[in-house]
């Protein structure tokens, strides 16, 4: 039989809880930055009205669901970020509709996203 040592983190992050959750759905600032050295993804909280959301819906989004979205954005945040590519300075959204429809429904002036940096060859991709 094999042992396993199981080990726990000895330091936590801590986040303010003086932010106002009007100003964000999580508790951050916006605007606050994530991983921005790695190259990778970032998490960000961007403002709504600069996401483009260039795929329009055939069907509406399932009320119910943005209902308890929004239940849960109140009670605890928005959990998951919804996937960004950034293009030219330019935010395109793919996914995470019920999500944005939520924080738009709720009054929200953000959405944490995560954040990858695309071409224009990588956003024509995702337009197919």
């Amino acid at each position: 039989m094999a042992n396993f040592v199981l080990r726990f983190p000895t330091t936590f992050r801590s986040f303010s809880a003086a932010a106002s959750a009007s100003a964000s759905s999580n508790g951050s600032p916006p605007g606050s930055r994530s991983n921005s050295e790695s190259g990778g993804p970032v998490i960000v909280e961007l403002p709504l009205d600069k996401i483009k959301r260039p795929l329009m819906r055939t069907r509406a989004n399932d009320a119910t669901k943005v209902k308890e979205l929004m239940d849960s954005i109140q009670e605890i945040g928005l959990q998951v970020p919804i996937d960004v590519i950034e293009v030219d300075g330019a935010y395109y959204g793919f996914s995470g509709c019920h999500r944005y429809e939520a924080h738009q429904r709720l009054g929200l002036p953000t959405i944490r996203c995560k954040v990858r940096r695309g071409t224009k060859e990588t956003l024509r991709h995702h337009l197919r």
